[in-house]
């Protein structure tokens, strides 16, 4: 089966979660995918174990193709995001972060939001179920889209990045929850960006620049993912999908040095971005 989908894995020192994200892919009805793991691991790779071993045997065995590979020295989230992007070859790429676990149904819903809506991106929010008892309905304001998704220029300076809140704790949760919204009756809504699970038209992200701005990052910095979302967003649109399919396993970061945050430390002028 020729695949639709590159689900492009990078981990650090999580071998224990990333065995139960690996294990999330098993079951998925949709079919046509591989998978690259890309480790920066001090040491032993993350996937170097028995358990994650088990786990590729029987991906491979139900006839996706699994690469394992070794990214040192470590340049930082973005290079590492720009490395697995050149592994692929697929017209669709699904960044999956090592501590999240999917619905079975979820690469087929992301991969139909995407063939519909020819957009950028579209992402599956991560939901921390810890949260569940927390409402905060002050975080939990909606935009959907009622129509085709469009470009938007989000800025941290706009009053659309305070639309990151929804994606806060287990707001998401609580929120389609509360509209009723399912599966089978799903719906799109704006975003700032989305974490841990996004879908990418391959040739539009890399139209976008991709993370080849790693360059211009010093090796510790974080929001790498954000602003390759905000640039694809600019071009093509992007969108959530609700209800999310995606569930944080709410293990502590291992990003532990934060002062470079890329979206701020990158971002264009607003003349610039208005263009």
């Amino acid at each position: 089966m020729t695949p639709t989908v590159d689900v492009l894995i990078p981990t650090r020192h999580r071998s224990t979660a990333l065995a139960a994200t690996l294990a999330t892919l098993i079951g998925q009805s949709w079919r046509a995918f591989d998978v690259v793991v890309s480790d920066q691991s001090d040491g032993a790779a993350s996937f170097d174990t028995g358990e994650t071993r088990s786990i590729v045997r029987l991906l491979e065995a139900r006839g996706h193709r699994v690469r394992l590979l070794r990214n040192l020295p470590r340049r930082g989230l973005a290079q590492q995001r720009q490395f697995l992007l050149e592994q692929s070859r697929a017209p669709h790429v699904l960044y999956l972060d090592d501590d999240v676990l999917l619905e079975p149904d979820l690469i087929e819903r992301l991969v139909g939001v995407l063939c519909e809506q020819r957009c950028g991106f579209v992402g599956s929010a991560v939901i921390g179920l810890s949260y569940r008892d927390d409402v905060r309905p002050h975080q939990q304001q909606v935009e959907f889209w009622d129509g085709q998704v469009v470009p938007e220029h989000v800025r941290p300076d706009t009053p659309a990045w305070q639309r990151h809140l929804l994606h806060s704790a287990a707001n998401l949760w609580h929120v389609q929850r509360a509209l009723g919204v399912d599966a089978a009756h799903p719906r799109l809504y704006k975003l700032a960006w989305a974490g841990g699970c996004v879908m990418y038209d391959a040739a539009r992200l890399r139209d976008a620049g991709g993370f080849e701005f790693w360059r211009d990052l010093p090796d510790e910095h974080c929001g790498e993912d954000v602003l390759a979302q905000l640039r694809v967003m600019a071009r093509f649109g992007g969108c959530g999908v609700m209800p999310s399919g995606a569930y944080h396993q709410e293990l502590p970061t291992t990003v532990q040095r934060r002062e470079v945050d890329a979206p701020f430390a990158l971002r264009a002028p607003a003349s610039e971005a208005a263009a």
